[in-house]
C-alpha cells in the first residue's frame, strides 16, 4: 500500500503510545511517521488501555477500551492498525467468552465489537489488526471467571477474529524476533519485559512498514 497522501491510523496501547522509549519521535508510530512525511499518522495509543470491558475499575486514564475511542479517532482514514490485547491478558479481568460473542464484556465479544465499529465507520478503509508481542510471565495463565489464559490464547483470538472479518494481521508473535524471556533479547529490546526500547521500537517500526507495504 502506498501511503503517501493517505491518513493512517494507530489505536492502540502503551507500546503503540511509545512507553519505553526514550523520546517520543522514538516510538514506532513517529518512526513511521518521519518515514513518510507526505502521509498524515495519527496516534491514538493510550497506556493501560485494553480492548475489552474492565469489571473493577482502575485508573480513570485505564477506563477507555478501544472500542469507545473510535469515535474520536478523525473522521476519514485510509488505513486503520489496531494493536492490542497484551493489557488483557496482564491486568484485564473481563472473560475470554467464546466465539459468536458480540458484547464487549468479554475478549471475543469486544474484539468483534470494535472490528463492527470499525467497518462501520471507515467502510472505505483498510483495517487491519497486530497480535501483540510475546512478554515476560507470558505462559503464566492469568484467571478469569471462564478458565485459565496464557497470552497465546489471546493472540488466537486476534487471529480468529481478524480472520473472519477479513481482516489482514500482522503476526508480531511470530514474527518480531523480540522474546523477552531470554536474558539477551530483553536486554537488547524490551528491558522491562513488556515495552520495547528504542532499538526495540527500530526494529517493530521496520517490521510494521514492511506489512503496509504489502497491502
Amino acid at each position: 500500500m502506498n501511503v503517501q497522501g493517505k491518513t493512517v491510523c494507530f489505536l492502540g496501547d502503551s507500546i503503540t503510545e511509545g512507553c519505553g522509549a526514550s523520546a517520543t519521535e522514538k516510538c514506532f508510530v513517529s518512526l513511521f511517521a518521519a518515514a513518510h512525511p507526505a502521509t498524515r499518522v495519527h496516534n491514538y495509543g493510550i497506556g493501560g488501555t485494553r480492548i475489552a470491558d474492565q469489571k473493577v475499575p482502575m485508573e480513570l486514564k485505564y477506563e477507555f477500551p478501544f472500542y469507545t475511542r473510535v469515535e474520536q479517532m478523525a473522521d476519514k482514514a485510509d488505513l486503520i492498525c489496531v494493536f492490542g490485547g497484551t493489557n488483557d491478558f496482564g491486568h484485564g479481568d473481563a472473560p475470554m467468552g467464546t466465539w459468536g460473542d458480540k458484547t464487549p464484556e468479554t475478549f471475543y465479544g469486544a474484539l468483534y465489537t470494535l472490528s463492527e465499529k470499525l467497518l462501520q465507520r471507515y467502510s472505505n478503509a483498510k483495517i487491519v489488526f497486530f497480535t501483540p508481542l510475546h512478554r515476560s510471565g507470558e505462559t503464566t495463565p492469568t484467571k478469569r471467571a471462564d478458565g485459565m489464559w496464557t497470552l497465546a490464547d489471546y493472540v488466537e483470538t486476534v487471529r480468529k477474529n481478524a480472520e473472519y472479518f477479513s481482516f489482514p494481521v500482522l503476526d508480531l508473535w511470530k514474527v518480531s524476533g523480540m522474546l523477552p524471556v531470554t536474558a539477551e533479547e530483553r536486554e537488547k529490546f524490551m528491558p522491562d519485559g513488556l515495552h520495547p526500547n528504542d532499538a526495540g521500537y527500530e526494529k517493530l517500526f521496520a517490521i510494521v512498514n514492511s506489512f503496509i507495504e504489502t497491502l
